[in-house]
């Protein structure tokens, strides 16, 4: 009886082990096909889903303050630009002839000075440091349309009919290289109320190039 107890009770651990062994086996395949199949798991995509979830949902609330390289070298490039600009206006008062010269070099100021104030306020909350106001204006002479020191000395020299025609014709090259600063903005800022100034610098400052070459066709 003892001998034949002993036979029994073999089958049934045998047959146990054989059955653990199994759900084991069915768990580590299952495991493994959930890991692996990269392309169409549930599990592997569910963790994508969710990265890219949180992506869409962090670039979404970034817009407004986020910028980039291209919004500060925009700022600190308009600052010096803007602030010519309003030098070369404020000279029209007491020199230009033509009431429409004087009118179109106030427009300048006004519509540039607050530019200025609104680009050196976005350098100061990205930490980043504003132009320094003097000799800096000129240093950028040859680029976007900036005046030559030389240039500025005879705007400022003429008078009349003369400085009419100077002032009109080294405008229109100053407006033609801020149309193209804020076209750059444009296409490689991140900034969107930055986007939103260069556009508007694009449509004023396009439109007095026009006015200009219709005043200067008068003469």
């Amino acid at each position: 009886m003892i001998r034949k107890r002993s036979l029994v009770r073999r089958p049934l651990v045998r047959r146990s082990a054989a059955v653990v062994a199994s759900g084991a086996a069915a768990l580590v395949l299952a495991a493994c096909g959930g890991d692996g199949d990269g392309d169409g798991s549930a599990g592997h995509g569910g963790h994508s889903d969710a990265t890219a979830s949180a992506s869409s949902s962090a670039s979404a609330s970034a817009p407004q303050g986020q910028h980039n390289a291209a919004d500060v070298a925009f700022a600190k490039g308009m600052i010096p630009h803007h602030r010519q600009a309003v030098e070369m206006a404020d000279l029209a008062p007491g020199r230009a002839r033509s009431a429409e010269v004087k009118e179109l070099a106030a427009d300048i100021k006004k519509a540039q000075g607050p530019e200025i104030r609104t680009l050196s306020g976005w350098l100061t909350s990205w930490g980043e440091e504003v132009p320094a106001e003097g000799a800096m204006d000129h240093s950028m002479h040859g680029m976007d349309g900036m005046m030559t020191a030389e240039e500025m000395t005879e705007l400022e020299n003429a008078s009349g009919k003369a400085f009419d025609t100077a002032f009109m014709e080294m405008m229109i090259k100053h407006h033609e290289g801020a149309v193209e600063m804020a076209q750059t903005e444009q296409a490689d800022g991140a900034h969107g109320p930055a986007a939103k100034m260069a556009g508007e610098i694009i449509t004023s400052q396009s439109a007095e190039i026009e006015q200009m070459h219709k005043l200067l066709g008068k003469d």
